[in-house]
């Protein structure tokens, strides 16, 4: 029987474990990234594990979220990280030379290779054929150190593309669409693999634009096969020799089939406040824009720019439009600007930024009170952009470049029509060139370097054994979709604490409720109880951490997000899921809850375990489950994979 891509890339660094939906299965990693909101972490855990080296063919510590530095705070983290990077023998990307994926895109990504970053987004990859899969730093860190990467053997999805865009519709749209069919929940663990013959059709950039997205869908990872496309993108890239042919066999199968014919795609959008309100853009046409921002990892690479300053064709930006770019990275702006592109446009009134993930997560350019911004990202969740009741839309370059002009939301269509502009298409240049002075190599680090550590730099907190009996308060009950932005919000105001878990775990889950972080000291700890899909969002562990620190030792929720359930186990929390999800019912905030036998019900030889949760307030028990490898048991009942890792060193 012949194998499809995501299997090939399985077999041939697969170290324990068999290859059926749902095994757990041991990986061995090739290569690493971090980025500097997550590396801080990563590497103070890498200095806990006591080993001198990484050991992975390529590791990447990239700084893209802070590269603003509004606080001391922000350049002491990059300092330590660069000191970090050049004891243990990683990559540096220095602040402003762009966002962790696109970098690591145009020097490292190789097909058949596998990739395990500390950024959620870190499944862009797939667009040249590597299988990239996002999780919390402390599994980087122990990969790192040796280890494989444990997960569970995922679905395999084949998304069958046939047919090619027309104009003005994008491969922003064609993921677009999969939110549409699929909603946020749809790709839980599921790796989407794109065949047929519209894939020939699609760029690596635009592959990697439909990679990068698939995080959206809760997916394990996104892959594209490495054909002639990818081939030519590594010569202009300068990396012809990484380039080699994977497909999947004749007869490959899989779990499950999306088709989507791309000839019927039409512009699209995803409304406020999540990435699956998708509509297409002629029914919200003549909504009055304020803002218009191009970049992030999934939109600000060389081509999305190119294709923004195409559909602007040097058409004024409207006087009520604040436009800007944010490029993915130092060589885009750069080419662009030797191309001129970068002047053109600055002349029709587009402001250009940092390469810097900033705005995506709200550090800079916030958008004014009551305002529509329209982002070529990959997040809208509400509050992200840093003004809580924002109204971000999600799309294309080509539709913010419609909005930048006309002032309003416009089908791009509509937009040609009226201005006579042509569709910009796909444009890639003969060579990139540039920025090999921002990205520093381990190999030409100094001797005997230091660790760098500034005074919010703190160190990492371990959790206590399981005990038997766990009990306490319902410090907070939530409902569904609760983003790791609602737990600990990424905000310069607080991102800035990311290395001082302290002072960090202040800020816990306060965009819900402002005293839950006084509450849960004051209690001593206790439960948080959600609904579906909780922990959704980035792969950040301090979302796991910092009510670990807080004392909380346990989350029932309906159902979580793959890698926050993961961060949890990894610190030693118990993920449990109700039997019946109806019992979320019975529980309210404020109400005491009780588990007894939790150490016998956690060390055993099944992956599913039921115990009783005793609502001791309403005199109410309710079933609940644990869903974790022996593995993972083994980490929870030591108190957090580190000290597990520690003591089994």
């Amino acid at each position: 029987m012949g194998k499809n891509i995501t299997e090939k890339i399985v077999s041939e660094h697969l170290e324990e474990g068999e290859m059926e939906p749902g095994n757990e299965i041991a990986l061995e990693i090739d290569q690493v990234l971090s980025q500097d909101t997550t590396g801080t972490m990563v590497w103070l855990q890498f200095e806990a594990l006591g080993i001198e080296e990484q050991k992975t063919e390529v590791a990447g510590q990239y700084c893209d979220h802070q590269t603003y530095q509004f606080d001391f705070k922000n350049t002491d983290d990059h300092r330590f990280l660069k000191s970090a990077a050049q004891k243990y023998g990683a990559h540096y990307s220095r602040p402003g030379n762009g966002i962790c994926h696109q970098v690591h895109k145009e020097n490292f990504a190789e097909p058949g290779k596998t990739l395990l970053g500390a950024d959620s987004h870190t499944q862009t990859q797939g667009g040249l054929g590597m299988l990239s899969i996002g999780a919390g730093g402390l599994d980087i860190a122990t990969v790192m150190g040796g280890a494989p990467y444990y997960v569970e053997m995922p679905e395999v999805v084949n998304v069958r593309l046939e047919g090619e865009l027309p104009g003005w519709a994008t491969a922003k749209d064609v993921i677009l669409e999969m939110l549409r069919r699929l909603t946020v929940k749809g790709g839980v663990g599921k790796v989407f693999e794109y065949t047929g013959p519209g894939v020939e059709s699609l760029t690596v950039p635009e592959r990697c634009t439909i990679a990068n997205m698939g995080t959206e869908l809760g997916a394990t990872s996104s892959v594209f096969p490495s054909d002639e496309e990818t081939k030519d993108y590594l010569r202009r890239l300068g990396r012809e020799e990484d380039f080699s042919a994977l497909e999947a066999d004749d007869g490959a199968e899989y779990d499950d089939e999306v088709v989507i014919d791309l000839s019927d795609l039409e512009p699209l959008v995803a409304c406020p406040s999540m990435p699956d309100k998708v509509v297409p853009v002629s029914e919200v046409e003549g909504e009055d824009v304020e803002q218009v921002i191009v970049g992030s990892c999934t939109n600000g690479a060389y081509e999305d720019i190119k294709a923004f300053a195409g559909a602007l064709d040097k058409n004024e930006v409207h006087e009520d439009v604040h436009s800007i770019v944010a490029p993915a990275s130092k060589q885009a702006a750069e080419q662009l600007a030797r191309e001129g592109e970068v002047a053109d446009m600055m002349e029709a009134g587009v402001n250009w930024s940092e390469s810097t993930c900033g705005a995506c997560i709200g550090i800079g350019h916030v958008p004014a009170s009551d305002s529509v911004s329209l982002r070529t990202f990959n997040r809208n969740f509400e509050g992200r952009s840093g003004i809580e009741d924002d109204n971000v839309y999600l799309c294309s370059p080509e539709v913010a470049a419609a909005a930048s002009v006309t002032g309003e939301i416009t089908d791009p269509r509509d937009y040609a029509d009226d201005y006579g502009v042509d569709a910009p298409g796909i444009v890639l240049p003969d060579g990139f060139g540039g920025q090999d002075p921002d990205l520093l190599a381990p190999e030409d680090a100094p001797d005997d370097v230091e660790l760098s550590k500034g005074p919010n730099i703190g160190s990492v907190p371990l959790g206590d054994d399981l005990e038997d009996e766990i009990g306490g308060e319902t410090i907070l009950k939530v409902g569904d979709d609760i983003t790791t932005d609602h737990i600990i919000p990424a905000t310069s105001d607080i991102l800035k604490f990311r290395s001082n878990i302290d002072k960090l775990s202040e800020f816990t889950l306060s965009r819900v409720d402002e005293e839950f972080a006084s509450r849960a000291k004051e209690k001593g700890g206790g439960f948080i109880v959600g609904g579906e899909n909780y922990g959704q969002g980035s792969s950040r562990e301090h979302a796991a951490l910092c009510p670990m620190y807080l004392g909380i030792e346990a989350v029932v929720a309906k159902s979580f997000a793959r890698i926050h359930k993961a961060n949890l186990l990894n610190f030693g929390l118990l993920p449990l899921t109700f039997v019946d999800n109806d019992d979320y019912d019975k529980i309210d905030e404020g109400d005491d809850l009780h588990l007894e036998n939790v150490i016998e019900a956690v060390d055993g030889d099944q992956e599913t375990t039921q115990l009783t949760l005793v609502n001791e307030t309403k005199d109410e028990e309710i079933p609940v489950k644990l869903d974790a490898s022996l593995r993972e048991r083994e980490y929870v009942l030591a108190g957090g994979k580190l000290p597990h890792t520690r003591q089994n060193a």
